[in-house]
């Protein structure tokens, strides 16, 4: 869609402007301090140079956006609960806040220097309520690994840990949607809040997949499929892709692969066609920027997208 197109499918998503509340002066304590996570909440964890942090879901799931900084990097950390969608991106002297919008039921985000609208999914500038003619420019990502607490705190446990301490008088243990640990509420159910640009069946509406996209094409590897069989193969247009499944931390890489060359795994790690063993995140292939989502939503934004199951 143009973006002038994609505009009007935007609409409220109940609060207003900033009514969800972006986290802008974020505090983090150490996994030895933290009383509030159960092994199996879900987390969203960064690694970069010495700096590793995560990013409780159930404390996001009241503010959906946390200005932050890694390494010397501005950066938000955003996360759309009705997409289940975790992004990263680096916001330069900005910060990111919640607009109160929604397309494709996904956070319509806005950056408070130029106040153009910025659908999470798509990371790139549309025209928005408060700027009719932004620059198109796409937001730089990076990888948040969606996981367990007991599989973060396992791998890292110098981890620094969002704390609650918000500013904002929330009750974090309760989510508004319904639950993770165990699933419950929206996040099981097959209904929408609100519509989908795109009605495919293939799977049901809220089946995680694991999605990557270049300028030639998107595609999107089932979750379920993935754990099961390690390493799949596909592609994004015409080029050759290999995603693999990291067990340690449950999640999925999708990697370049234009010689089809073969990788195998060892159950923890992988193996190259050469014998050679790799971590799973870490393959002599160049990597593409890959994300959980639910199926209704990767299937909105990218309705031609290749898929695997």
């Amino acid at each position: 869609m143009a973006p002038n197109e994609l505009r009007q499918h935007a609409r409220s998503g109940g609060p207003p402007k900033d009514g969800i509340p972006s986290i802008d002066n974020p505090a983090f304590v150490a996994a030895d301090d933290v009383d509030y996570l159960a092994l199996g909440d879900p987390v969203f964890g960064v690694a970069r140079d010495e700096t590793v942090k995560a990013y409780p879901q159930k404390i996001l799931a009241h503010h959906e956006i946390v200005n932050d900084e890694l390494s010397g990097a501005n950066v938000a950390v955003t996360y759309c609960p009705l997409t289940g969608t975790v992004q990263g991106f680096e916001r330069g002297e900005t910060t990111l806040g919640v607009s109160g919008r929604l397309i494709n039921a996904n956070l319509v985000m806005y950056d408070r220097a130029t106040e153009a609208w910025w659908p999470q999914i798509l990371a790139t500038a549309i025209p928005g309520s408060w700027n009719e003619n932004p620059a198109v420019r796409t937001l730089r990502e990076f990888r948040l690994v969606w996981t367990t607490w007991e599989r973060w705190s396992s791998q890292y446990p110098d981890t620094r840990v969002l704390s609650t301490e918000t500013g904002f008088a929330r009750n974090y243990q309760n989510d508004p949607y319904g639950a993770y640990n165990p699933v419950g509420g929206y996040y099981d159910g097959d209904s929408l809040l609100f519509p989908a640009l795109n009605e495919s069946d293939r799977f049901q509406k809220k089946t995680v997949v694991m999605g990557a996209r270049t300028p030639n094409g998107a595609v999107a590897f089932r979750k379920e499929s993935l754990r099961s069989q390690r390493v799949m193969t596909g592609t994004i247009g015409d080029s050759p892709v290999l995603a693999v499944y990291d067990p340690n931390l449950d999640t999925g890489y999708v990697y370049r692969n234009p010689n089809q060359e073969t990788y195998e795994s060892n159950r923890h790690d992988i193996v190259g066609p050469n014998g050679d063993i790799h971590a799973p995140d870490a393959l002599p292939l160049a990597r593409i920027h890959t994300f959980d989502a639910m199926w209704f939503a990767w299937a909105g934004y990218y309705p031609h997208t290749n898929v695997y199951a």
